[in-house]
C-alpha cells in the first residue's frame, strides 16, 4: 500500500489570503463639531485658526475620520480644509464613520495592490477569516485579480467554488 500523496500541495494553485495581506488601519477620528461655535455655527477665522494650531501628532500615520457629530450644516471647503490640513501626516483621510474610514482604506489599498504575482495563475481567494465586510472586500479583489489571473476560486485548496476561469483564444 502505497502513502497519502498530497494533491493539493502538489498542485500550481496560489493561495490568497485576505487576513495576511490586507491592512489593519488605526483610525483615529476628527469630529467637526469640536470646532464650531456651540457645536453648531462654522466661524470661517476661527476655524481657520483652531485648525492651525491643531496638534497633528496625533493624526500621524493613521486614518482619519471626518465627521461632525452634532446636526450643523457644514460647507463643502470645511471638510477640503480639513483634509488638506491633515494631508501631510495621515495616510489618508475620508468623510465617514471610524468603520466606513477603516474599510475605505482597504478598498483603496486593493485597488493599488500589486498583481504581478497572481498574473496567470490558478488563485483560490481563502474564504476563512475576520475579513469585515466580506462582500464589498472580496467583490473588489475579484474585480481586480479577474484582470490577470487563469482562474478564480473561493474557499480553501481543497474545497474550492469556481469563481472565474479565462477563457482560452
Amino acid at each position: 500500500m502505497e502513502g497519502i500523496e498530497n494533491r493539493v500541495a502538489k498542485s500550481s494553485l496560489v493561495t490568497l489570503d485576505l487576513d495576511e495581506v490586507l491592512p489593519t488601519p488605526v483610525v483615529e477620528e476628527f469630529d467637526m463639531a469640536d470646532y464650531l461655535f456651540q457645536g453648531l455655527v462654522l466661524k470661517e477665522k476661527d476655524f481657520r485658526s483652531a485648525l492651525k494650531e491643531l496638534d497633528l501628532e496625533r493624526f500621524r500615520g493613521k486614518v482619519v475620520s471626518i465627521f461632525c457629530s452634532t446636526d450643523a450644516i457644514l460647507p463643502v471647503w470645511a471638510f477640503m480644509l480639513v483634509s488638506t490640513r491633515l494631508g501631510d501626516v495621515a495616510l489618508r483621510t475620508y468623510v465617514s464613520d471610524t468603520t466606513e474610514a477603516a474599510i475605505q482604506y482597504r478598498l483603496d489599498f486593493i485597488r493599488e495592490m500589486d498583481l504581478g504575482e497572481y498574473e496567470n495563475s490558478k488563485v483560490v481567494l481563502k474564504g476563512c477569516g475576520g475579513v469585515e465586510e466580506k462582500e464589498k472586500i472580496y467583490s473588489a479583489v475579484t474585480s481586480r485579480l479577474v484582470t490577470v489571473v487563469q482562474s478564480l476560486m473561493y474557499g480553501e485548496p481543497c474545497s474550492t467554488v469556481p469563481v472565474f476561469k479565462k477563457r482560452r483564444s
